[in-house]
């Protein structure tokens, strides 16, 4: 039976700020791609198929990382017995499928990156999360995909804009695994989990993070120097950068891994407030 805490356990399970993030990222790719909103149908379906792709590797990641959880997030769903392994499995299943669904109603390029980023997602989460930096990239390809399965939503898959966009995610969610990593050692040990921090220290890992964050924000003013968008996208990148360039210092200057966590998690959510800026900025004004 599924009381109000276990349905709040399997929204925690699908971390719904990631999913969202990357249903946000195909949206980008569709805006971008086009120079104006697309249809609504558009939007949803992109959006549905980034929710839920990103969604499954989500619970896949909780339901591989059990005994790793017990040690770094003993609060999480999985961990704490609240849901079952059989539970995640069948809400893996269903959220697959429904992003699988989804992605018939787009095109077939869509079905087939479907398909090939939820093995990836299954694979990292299985086994190449265990190789560290290769893991990463591995994570990090998938969520830059989502800006060009965008472009391929309106039939328009390959300009200069798509691309950039595509590279300065790629960049900041590498950024982003490298640190998340630092802040899961001990718990990343008990995996064998080759991790950067693991294998280079946490301090060191965290100051390549941060060299990441400085390369996603020289690659963001490329839309500028190529004059692809207006003076509200540069005014909007640069107060994004701002708050990732103080929450990059913080985290490479944080002393405990609590701390580390926040601002991993804050300079995740001024990335997404960014882009759903840019959404705006673009597609509105």
């Amino acid at each position: 039976m599924f009381t109000y805490k276990k349905i709040k356990g399997l929204i925690r399970l699908l971390r719904p700020e990631l999913p969202f993030a990357a249903g946000i990222s195909v949206i980008i790719g569709e805006i971008v791609s086009l120079g104006k909103l697309p249809s609504l149908s558009e939007l949803a379906l992109g959006f549905m198929w980034g929710f839920f792709l990103s969604g499954a590797a989500m619970i896949l990641n909780d339901y591989f990382d059990i005994e790793v959880d017990k040690v770094n997030s003993p609060d999480r769903p999985l961990a704490s017995g609240l849901i079952s392994s059989n539970t995640a499995v069948i809400f893996t299943i269903i959220i697959s499928l429904l992003g699988l669904l989804v992605s018939f109603f787009i095109n077939r390029a869509a079905v087939l990156l479907y398909i090939i980023f939820w093995i990836i997602g299954f694979l990292y989460n299985w086994k190449f999360k265990e190789k560290g930096l290769v893991g990463n990239l591995f994570v990090s390809s998938s969520v830059a995909v989502t800006i060009i399965l965008g472009a391929i939503v309106v039939s328009n898959p390959w300009n200069i804009g798509v691309i950039i966009f595509s590279m300065m995610l790629f960049v900041f969610d590498l950024g982003e695994e490298i640190a998340a990593d630092a802040m899961d050692v001990e718990g990343d040990k008990k995996r064998n989990i080759k991790s950067i921090a693991i294998l280079m220290g946490r301090k060191k890992a965290l100051n390549i993070s941060f060299s990441l964050f400085i390369i996603f924000i020289l690659l963001s003013f490329l839309p500028v120097i190529f004059d692809l968008f207006g003076i509200s996208y540069f005014i909007i990148i640069s107060l994004t950068n701002i708050l990732i360039l103080f929450w990059g210092i913080k985290l490479i200057k944080s002393k405990t891994i609590k701390k580390g966590r926040l601002y991993v998690r804050r300079l995740y959510f001024s990335g997404i407030l960014g882009l759903l800026l840019i959404i705006f900025s673009i597609a509105i004004i």
